[in-house]
């Protein structure tokens, strides 16, 4: 198993779509903490960054990277479909479950190194706008070390989720644009109709692990609607890693075990 890992971490690093997606999600954060730090204490939806309020707005806004965290691992699953090498993956190891569950954790790896990265650009463009302005720090470093924790968790299970869903689909364009919809689209609608379970869809929980207040990770109907609390940080890393659990074992049974084509 751990030679199987070691071969699915050798993959990852020397793929250039691992670094490009790592690009942009860093810059996607890059651009946007710069432009919610530009407008805060001057629009309603910012406080000041004076404020623990204002501050945390943007230190927690790398959603991002746990997105793309996400892709990342629905590639590295669907990719040996794409790129027909699923058959020669399997014929080195027989054993179809130890290759899902290796790439499993090579896509967890990856979502933490994305989560990681996002986070020290958001909390760097935050810090230097509070330094730009002379600001005090508003945050201690007790909760900066948390949502640096929630960053590289919340990217470590969506990117072991987003693998589970590429086994499960195989197609990687399909895959890719279902995490998209279901994460920017459907979690919004769904979130904003029902405020109640919006603390348990996955991206949502995975993006409150990370600090980011319930609905501003994504658009529409949802963002910004109160109504629920999320959930604790114990009981968001719980619900995101048993989801992955059952969607692994649902895939073991099912797609893993069908023909390479």
């Amino acid at each position: 198993m751990i030679r199987q890992i070691r071969i699915e971490l050798l993959k990852l690093v020397t793929v250039r779509l691992s670094y490009g997606l790592l690009a942009v999600g860093v810059a996607l954060t890059g651009i946007f903490s710069a432009i919610e730090a530009s407008r805060a204490g001057k629009v309603s939806s910012v406080a000041p960054l004076n404020t623990y309020s204002g501050l945390s707005t943007i230190v927690t806004g790398g959603v991002w990277g746990l997105l793309l965290g996400a892709v990342l691992g629905v590639t590295i699953t669907s990719g040996e479909f794409r790129h027909q090498t699923a058959t020669l993956t399997y014929l080195a190891t027989p054993n179809r479950t130890r290759v899902l569950a290796a790439k499993m954790v090579a896509a967890a790896a990856g979502g933490a190194v994305f989560g990681l990265a996002v986070y020290l650009m958001a909390a760097g463009v935050g810090l230097g706008f509070v330094a730009a302005h002379g600001y005090p720090v508003s945050i201690g470093a007790g909760t900066f070390v948390r949502y640096g924790l929630g960053h590289v968790v919340g990217g470590a299970l969506l990117g072991c989720l987003g693998a589970v869903l590429g086994s499960l689909v195989r197609s990687q364009l399909a895959a890719v644009i279902a995490v998209f919809v279901w994460s920017i689209i459907l979690e919004s609608l769904i979130g904003g109709l029902f405020t109640s379970i919006r603390p348990y869809l996955p991206y949502t929980a995975g993006t409150t692990l990370a600090g980011t207040a319930l609905g501003a990770a994504g658009f529409g109907p949802a963002h910004g609607v109160s109504g629920a609390a999320p959930l604790p940080f114990a009981a968001a890393t719980a619900l995101l890693a048993g989801l992955a659990v059952v969607l692994a074992f649902a895939a073991a049974r099912t797609t893993v075990r069908r023909d390479v084509t």
